[in-house]
């Protein structure tokens, strides 16, 4: 190779690194303390009005719209989506943190809020190989788009691995009709992400993932949502019937989406929901037992015990879903740890452990307020919590993923040291 050839070869090389260290640069970005400080006070920026319409929001059993407004005008719908298609390219424990500020507030809100996070997770790390996901980003961002889900239908409930309504395709459309069982806040959406079968012939577990955008679609209502708890998020039953291109399908299978993105996502993001409202919950407590205390001369009241066990399974709690981030960002681009046995029981595991700390966390707070806790009409009640918080082992049911995760506990030993 000449002299001239040489140069010119160091000259591309020079600018392939300056470029691969401008796109580490955008990827980390909001690990900068002053950044994640902004998107802290812009989360409590909508928490503050996700509270004050949390008790109408959970009486009504109505959509938070004013919540949600609020998110979209702090431009918090897209901040997963990469810097180069208009996001902020937050990372998982950012998102989290938000969940988690909002279910400080509103439990409806935040799982609205991290229901659609989950969503774009799914598009921002599988879509990456089509113009049309990758244009999809773009118009979140500018738009401050609001994805909804439908993975449950029919008699399958929360049996997310299977479809039974298949995809048609005509040349390059395609058409999907089906009978789904709760698509939360779907008449507010401004697109729906579901699953299906591949098509007519393919088995139940073969199944894509299709993002319908509002005009591609119509729900037909087939249950309401008079709930015990969670009542904002309006997860209606429906008949969902769409047309569009074919382009709409995520280019991966949604074997490798649930696996990699769905499944690890949503248990975090639904986690850190419920850890915001076990915190609320507690912040309650304590405030009832300080002002008990100041009342009786110092004397502490009895339920203050409760506090004190409230408080320590919210450090656990906390702890749990910190480590569980700590270890999918580690292994966030390794397929093979992704899909391992102990990687996956590990991500199943963290909802049914995190759902079952946020309602014992609860509970100690309940128990903590006493009389006060259990009034609708006190300063310290703790009503919407305990309801809202008892969706937490329903959703996706935990014996379901106990069932499941039944092989994994028979092929694994006990590890041979606490560090491993």
């Amino acid at each position: 190779m000449n002299a001239s050839k040489t140069s010119q070869a160091a000259k591309r090389q020079e600018i392939d690194l300056a470029a691969e260290a401008a796109r580490g640069k955008r990827t980390a970005a909001l690990a900068h303390p002053a950044t994640l400080e902004a998107l802290a006070r812009r989360a409590d920026a909508v928490a503050v009005v996700a509270a004050q319409y949390a008790t109408a929001v959970d009486t009504d059993s109505r959509f938070p719209a004013e919540a949600i407004t609020a998110a979209r005008g702090q431009r918090l719908m897209g901040i997963m989506v990469p810097r180069e298609l208009g996001g902020e390219g937050a990372g998982i424990a950012a998102v989290t943190d938000v969940c988690y500020t909002l279910g400080r507030a509103c439990g409806s809100t935040a799982m609205i809020y991290a229901m659609h996070q989950v969503k774009v997770a799914c598009v921002v790390r599988h879509g990456k190989a089509s113009a049309w996901h990758q244009l999809l980003l773009r118009r979140l961002c500018n738009e401050q788009m609001l994805l909804a889900s439908s993975t449950t239908e029919g008699q399958a409930g929360g049996d997310v691995r299977n479809s039974a309504a298949p995809i048609m395709r005509q040349g390059s459309r395609i058409t999907l009709e089906r009978q789904a069982t709760v698509i939360s806040y779907g008449e507010d959406a401004d697109g729906i992400v579901t699953t299906a079968r591949r098509s007519a012939d393919a088995a139940s577990s073969d199944q894509v993932l299709a993002v319908f955008l509002k005009p591609d679609y119509t729900l037909e209502r087939l249950a309401g949502w008079d709930a015990l708890g969670m009542r904002g998020t309006c997860s209606a039953g429906y008949r969902l019937v769409a047309a569009s291109g074919s382009e709409q399908l995520l280019p991966v299978s949604y074997e490798t989406i649930h696996t990699h993105t769905m499944m690890p996502y949503a248990h975090m993001y639904w986690s850190a929901a419920w850890t915001g409202i076990a915190a609320s919950a507690v912040d309650r407590a304590r405030a009832f037992v300080r002002k008990a205390s100041h009342r009786a001369g110092g004397t502490l009241p009895p339920g203050a015990a409760h506090l004190t066990r409230a408080n320590a399974s919210l450090r656990a709690l906390r702890a749990l879903l910190s480590d569980a981030v700590r270890r999918f960002e580690a292994a966030a681009a390794d397929a093979a740890t992704l899909e391992s046995v102990d990687f996956q029981t590990g991500m199943a595991m963290l909802k049914v452990n995190a759902s079952e700390l946020a309602v014992a966390t609860v509970m100690s707070a309940m128990q903590a307020c006493g009389l006060s806790g259990y009034r609708n009409d006190s300063e310290f009640s703790l009503g919407r919590h305990v309801r809202d918080v008892l969706s937490s082992p329903i959703m996706i049911s935990n014996d379901r993923i106990l069932a499941n995760a039944g092989m994994a506990a028979l092929i694994n030993g006990a590890p041979a040291s606490l560090h491993d």
